[in-house]
C-alpha cells in the first residue's frame, strides 16, 4: 500500500494516523517532492476509476492561472489534464491511497481510508 501525501495537509495527516492506528503497512510518497509521472497518474486514475478532472484541485492558484475550470472535460482533453497534474502536482487531490489489491481511493474521509484497508 502506498499513500501520496502533502505533509502540510490535515486530511493527509489524518489518513496516516488512521493507517497507523489500524497497523497498516504502507509507504509514504511525498508527491510534491517525488512528483508522479504522467504514466503513474494514468495508472492511479485507472485504479481509482476516475478521470483527471475528478482528482484536480481547481481552487489552487495554479489551477486558476491555467484556467482549468474552462478546460473541456472530455476524452480528447484527458492528456492535457494529466500533463497539468504532472507539471503542477499541487493540483492533485490528496491523499491518494493505492492498495495492494489493485484498488485505490482518495482518502479524504476516514471511511475512504478504511475502504483502502478493506474494512
Amino acid at each position: 500500500m502506498e499513500i501520496w501525501i502533502n505533509p502540510a495537509c490535515s486530511k493527509c495527516r489524518s489518513a496516516v494516523q488512521l493507517l497507523d492506528a489500524e497497523g497498516a503497512e504502507y509507504t509514504v510518497r511525498r508527491y510534491l517532492e517525488d512528483v508522479p509521472s504522467p504514466d503513474e497518474i494514468r495508472a492511479v486514475l485507472d485504479r481509482l476509476g476516475l478521470e483527471p478532472w475528478d482528482i484536480t484541485r481547481t481552487q489552487e492558484a495554479d489551477a486558476k492561472e491555467l484556467g482549468l475550470k474552462e478546460w473541456p472535460r472530455e476524452a480528447g482533453s484527458r492528456q492535457r489534464w494529466i500533463s497539468a497534474l504532472a507539471e503542477h502536482p499541487r493540483l492533485i487531490q490528496r491523499p491518494i491511497i493505492t492498495a495492494d489489491d489493485g484498488t485505490a481511493v482518495v482518502g479524504r474521509t476516514d471511511e475512504a481510508v478504511r475502504d483502502a484497508l478493506g474494512h
